[in-house]
């Protein structure tokens, strides 16, 4: 039986789709949230869609980065950012939260029943590397389109990261080949679109995004090139991992040490407002 929620959440999927496939030139921007505050603030300011970040996450729940969440306590704060926000919402499940592709089923299973309709799957067996061999991540893949379908989700977005050039595995020159060919095997197993984070040449973007079978997602920030620059070369989706959260961990370090070392309070200016950070997590969750 089909309910008016899995209604609302196909619409958002068919969404999310209709984002990282128009025909405007435009690259999805996806500000990375952490928590439903920071969910909902991104939202209010204009984001068509929110991603989550893993370590952002992990570091809210007093965890590390790198499956240092459970599977339950990441589905939860998916959960929790997905019921303050309209938009659609990706969901960082790292690894899959287990070697398997029935792990992946698994954690597929939760974060669709958590409200995403989205997911980006990596490829590395633990930070740094190694990366699983191109069969088993293909095989990984295809668990999370399989759990997608049997969760009644057949269009969510299934965003294939590959650590190549985050962890520079393998020779510098041959790299763009070695993710092209992890890229091939992606997309038959059944993504929709190729993440990879640590690649930020544009000459050696536009290669990739020239060559790849997948709609490429790149990872910017300081020292990135520009969201237009990356547009301009076909780039179709921009994310920021966890810089939104260090960005406002540092304002809260810098406010905290003028506040203990002098007394005085003025990094706490230009601060969001009360009012607005509290109808901000409130507002959706109302018509929801």
């Amino acid at each position: 039986m089909t309910t008016s929620r899995d209604t609302a959440q196909r619409e958002l999927a068919a969404a999310l789709r209709a984002l990282h496939t128009s025909s405007d030139g435009r690259a999805l921007v996806l500000p990375n949230a952490w928590d439903a505050a920071s969910a909902a603030l991104i939202a209010q300011a204009g984001a068509r869609a929110i991603a989550t970040t893993s370590g952002g996450v992990a570091w809210s729940a007093g965890r590390s980065d790198g499956h240092g969440l459970t599977r339950d306590q990441m589905a939860a704060a998916v959960r929790r950012i997905a019921e303050v926000v309209d938009v659609p919402v990706s969901a960082d499940i790292e690894g899959g939260y287990g070697p398997g592709a029935e792990d992946v089923a698994a954690t597929v299973r939760a974060v669709v029943e958590a409200g995403a309709v989205g997911v980006n799957l990596e490829d590395s067996l633990a930070p740094g590397g190694p990366l699983h061999d191109v069969p088993a991540q293909a095989a990984r893949l295809r668990a999370a389109r399989t759990a997608a379908e049997e969760a009644g989700l057949p269009g969510l977005w299934l965003n294939a990261r590959t650590d190549v050039f985050l962890f520079g595995i393998g020779d510098p020159e041959g790299r763009v080949e070695h993710v092209l060919s992890r890229a091939k095997a992606y997309a038959e197993a059944g993504a929709d679109s190729l993440f990879v984070p640590g690649l930020v040449d544009l000459d050696t973007v536009a290669e990739l995004v020239r060559r790849a079978p997948l709609p490429v997602n790149l990872m910017a920030g300081p020292g990135a090139p520009a969201v237009t620059a990356l547009e301009a070369v076909g780039v179709r989706r921009v994310s920021v991992g966890t810089a939104l959260a260090q960005t406002a961990y540092g304002a809260m370090r810098r406010a905290a040490a003028e506040l203990l070392d002098s007394g005085t309070y003025a990094a706490m200016e230009g601060a969001v407002d009360f009012g607005t950070v509290n109808s901000a997590v409130t507002a959706a969750r109302a018509r929801h």
